[in-house]
């Protein structure tokens, strides 16, 4: 655990008993606070009084007035749609509204640092898709390489929940726009920023909310080193403002659509991983074969990944091996099975459609098992990447409505996973894909996108396979 410094005889008030938010309150009274917390729903509100934590209605009158700070969980809304009580409470009060990850970076420095030949690192990962995939192969490769590493945040254990890291340690981030939103202090070493896709856009106002979130990371942080993918508009700008030359080094652009100009760069054309830094190419990898990694979305994540690591001194053939061992991520490409030629495809996570694009033209030939709980902006974006999908197996409970959407594209609604299954088993011909990439969120059907990946995964282990 990193118990939270600076908080010594001060009552700090937790809002979220999941399980960041009892880790958070842990490592607060290790810090030496008095920790008062409160959870809207019973269950979180009885997990933490077995815990000893003391709880308070922080939105009730007064409940502020002998709190220091307010340390709020990811997934309450603190600006848009609308603040949650407490925190208006808290601004009310002149409370200062922190969260996690901001108690994270002010608490993980430690004066037994000086006795290290080497200090510690932090390795910060957020955008729209691909951030958990490249956090974790990140750690892979530094795990083959002899590191010492841990993954936390968004993915892994909770960031407070962690060691505290050896000498010459590091520590692997993914954080979501949630987390980088409120942070107060945000200091990694190297800030890794994937690609950018509406998302969220509910929670940050509207796209340049979103954008805003992601952009703090860089912003407030001044990483030491940034590895930023700029096939989309708002990484061509995040990188050109944070680079003082073409040259500029300290900026590593990513990309997997087309040749970057001089610089430090990392592209991925055509499977073939390529480093090029002052002008000049200075390592290569061919992300064809690698089975953990299929798809030109995977291999802008390999690129991330493979740009941190020569950030941190591997050489590109230890990241090569690292890159052939990986296995892969539950939910995210992850291939589940082999039945008669047909491969079958868990990409449970691809919860909008961007994701589920990239997904889909991963593969050549795709029967694909789609729907849910419909995110804003409906599905016209993903049709022109359909050409691959022999046809569509429509799941949900709007599952009719959402194969309405589906223009050119044979379309059986199927509503359970384990029809959608079954009937894409049986029509399914060797060497096609069944794929399961919603592009759609789970919580019309079930509790999360891991749940909705294993049900997929138990529909197939049923075909015997």
């Amino acid at each position: 655990m990193i118990p939270v410094s600076g908080v010594d005889g001060e009552r700090i008030a937790v809002l979220g008993l999941g399980r960041s938010g009892r880790t958070t309150a842990a490592a607060l009274r290790a810090g030496g606070a008095t920790v008062v917390a409160w959870d809207d729903g019973p269950a979180g509100r009885a997990a933490a009084e077995a815990e000893g934590i003391e709880l308070r209605d922080l939105a009730r009158d007064g409940a502020m007035s002998d709190v220091a700070a307010l340390i709020v969980s990811p997934g309450i809304p603190h600006l848009y749609p609308a603040p949650h009580p407490a925190i208006a409470a808290a601004w009310e009060a002149g409370v200062p509204v922190d969260n996690d990850i901001g108690l994270f970076f002010r608490s993980f420095g430690t004066e037994e640092w000086m006795r290290f030949d080497q200090p510690p690192k932090v390795i910060a990962v957020t955008g729209s898709n691909g951030k958990s995939t490249t956090a974790a192969l990140i750690q892979h490769v530094l795990t083959e390489a002899g590191r010492e590493s841990q993954l936390a945040g968004n993915i892994g254990r909770g960031v407070l929940d962690i060691d505290p890291p050896g000498d010459g340690g590091v520590v692997v981030l993914e954080l979501s726009s949630y987390q980088t939103d409120l942070a107060r202090s945000l200091t990694p070493d190297v800030a890794v920023f994937t690609n950018l896709s509406p998302d969220h856009l509910d929670r940050h106002g509207g796209m340049g909310g979103y954008f805003a979130a992601k952009r703090r990371l860089f912003a407030e942080g001044g990483p030491d080193r940034c590895i930023i993918g700029v096939d989309e508009a708002e990484g061509q700008y995040l990188a050109n403002q944070l680079s003082e030359s073409r040259a500029d080094d300290r900026v590593i652009r990513v990309s997997v659509t087309r040749k970057l100009p001089e610089g430090w760069t990392v592209t991925a054309r055509k499977g073939y991983l390529a480093e090029n830094r002052k002008g000049r190419q200075v390592g290569a990898i061919d992300l064809r074969s690698i089975p953990g990694l299929p798809g030109a979305h995977n291999h802008q994540n390999a690129c991330a990944a493979y740009a941190v690591a020569r950030t941190l001194g591997l050489a590109p053939r230890v990241i090569e091996g690292a890159f052939a061992s990986y296995p892969g991520l539950p939910h995210r490409s992850q291939l589940i099975a082999e039945r008669r030629g047909v491969r079958f495809v868990n990409d449970s996570k691809a919860t909008n459609v961007d994701s589920a694009v990239k997904a889909l033209m991963a593969f050549d030939r795709v029967r694909w098992i789609c729907g849910g709980l419909e995110k804003a902006g409906g599905l016209a974006a993903l049709l022109p990447a359909t050409g691959s999908v022999v046809k569509a197996y429509v799941i949900g409970r709007e599952a009719e409505s959402f194969a309405t959407q589906l223009k050119g594209v044979d379309a059986e609604v199927c509503t359970t996973m384990a029809q959608a299954v079954a009937r894409a088993a049986e029509e399914a011909e060797e060497g096609e894909v069944v794929l399961l990439a919603p592009a759609a969120a789970s919580f019309d059907q079930y509790d999360s996108f891991e749940k909705r990946g294993d049900d997929f995964a138990a529909q197939v282990a049923a075909l015997g396979v």
